[in-house]
């Protein structure tokens, strides 16, 4: 499949239909693919990837902002980081199946790049800011809400567990936690990550996860289960 084919592919997945092409066309487009293709004289999805980082923010932003009236703003900050961190913007990618239309470098394809949570993470980004580029803001609102409405009314509750279990360790003046790597699993692009929390010495917890953040998350949440018996 060439690009104009991808192009078109990913078009009706999304509901969305380019003006200009080469929007889109840079979103999917790794730096890997572009330093191995100079001739192409293609631009990275780097630059995107920044502004669609501040733009879905900025959606974010307003969206819990009109939800939550009565939250206030250390809240609707830690609402927002759990919906725009690393995991929910991998998932959401994989969902769209954004993997199969980037274009990577032959290493990178290889070492199994298009299910790296961080590079389809980054590529989802992009695709925001190229949405956001040739349709103006509302049409990017108009996308990010598909595949956030659910997200906010259910991810939202979520705690942040490393947060939480700081704030109950600090104000019980137990003393202060340490994460640590213990072991990693698996090939480079589907690595299973263990993780252990310590407190004054002694390891509280273990957790796992598909990468360092998540595995801490889980340990945390172990150590909150098990030290203040909270589900």
């Amino acid at each position: 499949m060439d690009i104009s084919e991808k192009i078109d592919e990913l078009e009706s997945k999304l509901a969305y239909s380019f003006n200009n092409k080469d929007f889109l066309k840079e979103a999917l487009t790794h730096k890997s693919f572009s330093n191995e293709n100079r001739s192409l004289n293609l631009k990275d999805n780097e630059r995107l990837e920044f502004l669609g980082d501040a733009v879905l923010d900025l959606v974010i932003s307003e969206l819990l902002f009109k939800m939550h009236t009565g939250v206030n703003e250390g809240e609707l900050s830690k609402k927002r980081s759990l919906l725009v961190r690393e995991e929910p913007l991998f998932q959401i990618a994989m969902e769209i199946g954004l993997g199969e239309y980037l274009l990577l470098g032959k290493g990178e394809e290889q070492t199994g790049g298009r299910l790296k949570s961080s590079l389809l993470a980054n590529a989802f980004e992009a695709l925001i800011a190229s949405i956001y580029l040739d349709g103006g803001l509302e049409k990017v609102k108009d996308f990010i809400k598909v595949y956030f409405v659910s997200r906010l009314t259910s991810q939202t509750t979520i705690i942040d567990f490393k947060s939480e279990i700081q704030e109950r360790i600090q104000k019980d003046k137990k003393g202060n936690l340490k994460y640590s790597v213990i072991a990693d699993d698996g090939p480079d692009h589907d690595k299973t990550f263990q993780v252990a929390l310590d407190l004054k010495g002694e390891v509280i917890a273990q957790g796992e996860g598909k990468n360092i953040k998540e595995a801490e998350q889980m340990a945390a949440k172990m150590a909150l289960q098990k030290l203040y018996a909270l589900e």
